[in-house]
């Protein structure tokens, strides 16, 4: 999968297994287990879409709405700047892949 842009939408391919705690839009607070796909940074929102484990469906989690993440591979626990960390993660990663493509 390779970063793209959609409309307004800035597309990055992104990988991990984290647990989010998360608020949905009726202020319902729950934990999910996600296997991270993709983040979608739009016009005034940042969208994190993956697999829920709960019921192994795809979807999509407004980050303003995550409270904390705990990364499932190093035990990180972000419970601050979110939304940075997520951008952060997902341009590192695309770097990663860039040089590895490059590599091979």
């Amino acid at each position: 999968m390779e970063e793209r842009f959609e409309g307004n939408w800035h597309v990055y391919p992104m990988e991990g297994a984290l647990e989010l705690h998360y608020t949905d839009q009726a202020g319902n607070p729950s934990r999910r287990w996600v296997i991270a796909r993709e983040l979608k940074v739009g016009p005034g929102k940042t969208l994190l879409g993956g697999i829920d484990m709960s019921d192994d469906g795809y979807r999509g989690f407004r980050a303003d709405r995550i409270e904390r993440i705990v990364d499932a591979e190093t035990g990180r626990v972000i419970d601050r700047n979110i939304i940075d960390w997520l951008i952060k993660r997902a341009e590192r990663q695309a770097k990663e892949r860039k040089k590895a493509a490059k590599a091979a």
